[in-house]
């Protein structure tokens, strides 16, 4: 006997779920939170999406290649590592303002208290963590290769810096701060640029 069709969009439920995970956090978001915005009962959710963990990872997964792609364009598009770098930072400020999105970073957010993830979604919110500090440490390596910045600079260190600032960015972002803030704390990291990179100016 076939079963009865699905009568909502899963797309569009997952992109709700997203917005209420990202609002309260996995172990804040209740079953109600997620059916009410989801324009779905319990059954259909589990059904479509197997359990809230599996709704939650579906939704990092989402996160990751929505607003996180757009967020790291400029890793994989800028002509230079440090316009590379700038470009998340002053993309991280541009979204802090923007209506009908929750605050903050999701990932980030989600990092703060792993303990309330289980245990496989704490492993893919680290993961893409993990992922985006290497993507980063890869484009300022082959800036070193390049020459770009100096042979004694440490990409991995240089990554670890502009990750913390960007992180921060996010949790400012959370608390309030507006797209002015956050474009002052970008610019002023990049001041830090030329020490890290090893660039001596003329």
């Amino acid at each position: 006997m076939a079963g009865r069709p699905r009568n909502f969009d899963r797309d569009e439920a997952l992109s709700s779920a997203l917005k209420v995970f990202w609002s309260k956090g996995y172990a804040d978001a209740s079953l109600s939170d997620l059916t009410s915005a989801m324009g779905i009962n319990a059954p259909s959710l589990y059904a479509a999406f197997g359990s809230k963990e599996d709704l939650f990872r579906e939704a990092v997964r989402l996160y990751t290649e929505t607003e996180g792609a757009s967020l790291w364009a400029s890793m994989r598009d800028a002509p230079t590592a440090r316009e590379a770098v700038e470009g998340l930072l002053l993309a991280t400020a541009a979204v802090s303002g923007q209506c009908g999105r929750p605050q903050g970073c999701l990932l980030a957010l989600s990092g703060v208290n792993p303990d309330a993830l289980p245990d496989k979604a704490c492993s893919e919110v680290k993961q893409v963590r993990t992922d985006s500090m290497a993507s980063m440490r890869d484009r300022l390596e082959a800036a070193r290769a390049a020459g770009e910045i100096a042979p004694t600079a440490d990409p991995a260190a240089i990554a670890a810096f502009y990750l913390t600032v960007q992180q921060g960015m996010t949790f400012r972002a959370r608390e309030g701060a507006g797209p002015d803030e956050l474009n002052a704390t970008a610019r002023a990291a990049m001041l830090a640029w030329d020490g890290l990179a090893g660039v001596t100016r003329n």
